[in-house]
């Protein structure tokens, strides 16, 4: 029994250093990118709102009117870009119908805003290829840290895995030895009024704690979008060992082709279905399909909530025969018919800014990544303390040892005394 208890202690203890070694070396090499993409998803969390707020002209008052149909936006967008392809149209109501004009890989594209009752062109903003808006510019530093995107998504990716080592390695540190009443102090509030040195400790350590539990939750839907093994294990284990349903491009009937519906029939006909379905919703996408390609379907997707994406649906119908194509079994199935693997896949993206809970949902996410952010220069500066504190006291040790070392300024007298031929000084201080 006396032996059992200081070999636990010294497990304990070795478990502890090794725990506080991945700590801090994993903290140093990856803290650069921790910051970048924490800072840059809490600026995205208000995207919306910011845009908003910066383009007044984007909000239109609800009318008791019906909404431009398809073929009108069309037509609009076309005299406006002659030549040029409607790719989509994004209608949330509140707000004007934002349409994307040109080939993806065109030179140049245009965002159309129009008015959703009249048809007005409120604007129009060219983007040459290569050329990205604020929160597009965001959004790549947050994803790929403004690299290209094979190189720099990798890079995030396994750095959101490293994080979540960082944040349980994090808890195991911070968690007492002792739980008395000055360790909780200690632990759960921050010292204000000590030093610098006392404070950045405190805010490393007790707003860390604090943040742990959102930040794990961020960094763990993250997770799904980057690493392939993480989303289809997340999946298997929730669907009790089912895989993921293999995400597959929808087709018209090529045999089919324009013997029922011209394309602009069929897309007016389509969104008077699903107005029709739901009229309650609150926003809606719809893709239009590619004239010159005859497999391309008709996309829309329908959203119950202007800020909301997670209760979203998608119906896709043949262009040709206006026939409902099956949908992804996850994504574009209702959720309140899907599976708990399919509602939990579905609110990834919601649960990952916040909006899950609303608006304090999205003031959680972007406190909880504010502290994500400044862990990596408090933790930094705890680092850089301590190493040069270690110096000053080596540096100081040497100088102390060095004067020890030196012979004492005292006066030596001399005494001389034969002995068996040889002479011996005795000295006497």
């Amino acid at each position: 029994m006396s032996k059992s208890t200081p070999n636990k202690a010294e497990g304990k203890s070795r478990f502890r250093r090794v725990n506080d070694w991945l700590h801090l070396w994993l903290g140093l090499i990856s803290g650069i990118i921790v910051f970048v993409v924490c800072i840059t998803g809490c600026i995205w969390v208000f995207n919306e709102e910011i845009t908003g707020m910066l383009h007044p002209e984007r909000h239109v008052a609800k009318q008791e009117l019906p909404v431009l149909i398809p073929s009108e936006i069309q037509r609009i967008a076309q005299e406006s870009h002659p030549g040029q392809r409607v790719q989509y149209a994004y209608y949330l109501q509140g707000k004007s119908v934002e349409v994307g004009v040109g080939k993806w890989e065109a030179p140049e594209r245009f965002t159309l805003r129009l008015h959703p009752y009249t048809g007005e062109v409120l604007s129009s903003e060219k983007q040459a290829k290569g050329e990205t808006d604020f929160f597009s510019f965001i959004l790549h530093g947050h994803r790929a840290l403004w690299l290209p995107y094979e190189v720099g998504r990798p890079i995030v990716n396994y750095a959101t895995l490293v994080f979540v080592v960082l944040l349980i390695t994090g808890l195991i540190w911070w968690f007492p030895k002792k739980w008395n009443k000055s360790s909780r102090k200690k632990s759960f509030t921050i010292k204000w009024r000590a030093s610098f040195k006392r404070v950045n400790i405190d805010l490393h350590n007790v707003l860390g704690f604090y943040a742990m539990l959102f930040l794990l939750v961020i960094a763990l839907t993250g997770m799904v979008w980057g690493l392939a093994w993480w989303s289809d294990g997340l999946y298997w284990v929730t669907s009790g060992g089912e895989a993921i349903p293999e995400w597959k491009e929808h087709q018209s009937d090529t045999l089919q082709a324009d013997k029922l519906y011209t394309s602009k029939q069929a897309m007016d006909l389509a969104w008077s279905k699903v107005i029709k379905d739901n009229p309650r919703s609150e926003g809606f996408y719809y893709g239009f399909p590619d004239t010159t390609n005859a497999k391309s379907a008709i996309s829309i997707t329908i959203y119950p909530g202007a800020s909301q994406f997670y209760n979203s649906t998608s119906v896709t119908f043949d262009r040709h025969t206006l026939r409902e194509l099956e949908g992804h079994a996850v994504y574009d199935k209702p959720f309140a018919q899907s599976s708990f693997a399919g509602k939990l896949r579905k609110m990834n993206y919601d649960i990952h800014i916040g909006s899950i809970l609303g608006f304090p949902g999205k003031v959680l996410a972007f406190l909880a990544a504010l502290t994500g952010a400044s862990l990596p220069i408090t933790g930094f500066l705890i680092w850089w303390g301590r190493k040069f504190k270690r110096k000053k006291e080596l540096t100081t040790k040497h100088k102390t040892n060095g004067k020890h070392a030196a012979r004492p300024k005292v006066q030596i007298k001399p005494h001389v005394r034969i002995t068996n031929q040889k002479e011996h000084i005795h000295h006497e201080i």
